[in-house]
């Protein structure tokens, strides 16, 4: 399906999207030698919530949430227990090899669906499946359990959490009055009172309030948390699926790439192995969905 002319401010969203995304996994990795783990998280995704409530007052919006109970369910998997699995990986694990198995997702989000909504999928679809737990056992090495084998673990299910999360997501599509953005922003700030709880239960070192670490909670906070959600709502609202799953693809990349640019991470051929195979399966199911869209009418972009 040609994309029409106006879609390439869409496009251009997309581009920048994942540019900020994928290059956060180097700017989370070395914010840890100056704060915590948990107290950067919970201090980014306060942020987040708060530039988002923000917008959404700047544009006249409600900020009244629908569907609370399963929105704060959303919001205790994917922003609370993802993104707390991801900053607990990141302590010990690279931050390349960290972005490559959470970014296992897709998969998850298809085997959720197929248990919990009875979406079926088969055929085709089997590839990338397949490719992808296959590329999952030779990342993980679990016949070596090597120092960094609970860091892979806590990865993947940062993953796991993200595929739940996305099953509130189909439910609540399905609610009247379903709005992205207030889901995202109402989604983030239920997600970041754990989160906040958590950092203050679980000691840690004294943060050192230096300008890197400054500069990367402006960048988390208003990037990452808040400008880059509402590209991606743009993204899904004026692209094919399948057209925005393969340029997503581009964040775990941009991720492993400047992780070994910036911070000199290697991997093994192992490991390497498996991070081909997920990417190529990653490639494929984005084609298959967007071979799908393709058959759908042209999506038109809003103003």
């Amino acid at each position: 399906m040609p994309l029409s002319v106006r879609s390439y401010k869409p496009l251009a969203g997309l581009a920048l999207l994942t540019a900020i995304w994928g290059y956060n996994w180097v700017v989370m990795k070395k914010s840890l030698a100056f704060m915590g783990p948990f107290d950067f998280n919970a201090a980014r995704m306060a942020m987040g919530a708060l530039v988002l409530m923000g917008f959404m007052a700047w544009k006249g919006l409600s900020l009244r949430p629908r569907n609370a109970v399963l929105i704060a369910l959303l919001g205790f998997s994917q922003t609370a227990a993802g993104t707390g699995l991801i900053m607990w990986a990141l302590v010990s694990g690279g931050a390349g090899k960290t972005a490559i198995l959470v970014y296992t997702m897709p998969f998850w989000i298809m085997i959720f669906a197929w248990i919990f909504l009875g979406e079926k999928f088969g055929g085709l679809y089997w590839i990338p499946v397949s490719a992808s737990f296959m590329g999952l056992v030779f990342l993980l090495e679990p016949w070596s359990m090597g120092g960094t084998f609970m860091s892979k673990i806590l990865a993947v299910l940062a993953g796991v959490c993200w595929g739940v999360g996305a099953v509130f997501i189909k439910m609540l599509q399905k609610r009247e009055g379903f709005d992205l953005l207030s889901v995202t922003t109402w989604q983030t700030f239920f997600g970041a009172l754990p989160l906040i709880v958590t950092a203050f239960m679980i000691p840690s070192e004294p943060v050192s309030w230096t300008p890197y670490l400054v500069g990367a909670m402006i960048y988390n906070g208003l990037l990452v948390s808040a400008l880059a959600f509402i590209l991606y709502i743009n993204v899904i609202r004026n692209l094919p699926a399948g057209v925005g799953g393969m340029g997503l693809l581009a964040i775990p990349v941009i991720g492993m790439t400047s992780s070994w640019i910036e911070i000199g991470e290697r991997i093994n051929d192992c490991e390497a192995g498996g991070i081909i195979l997920i990417l190529l399966a990653l490639a494929i199911l984005s084609f298959l969905r967007l071979r799908e869209n393709s058959r759908a009418a042209p999506v038109i972009a809003r103003d």
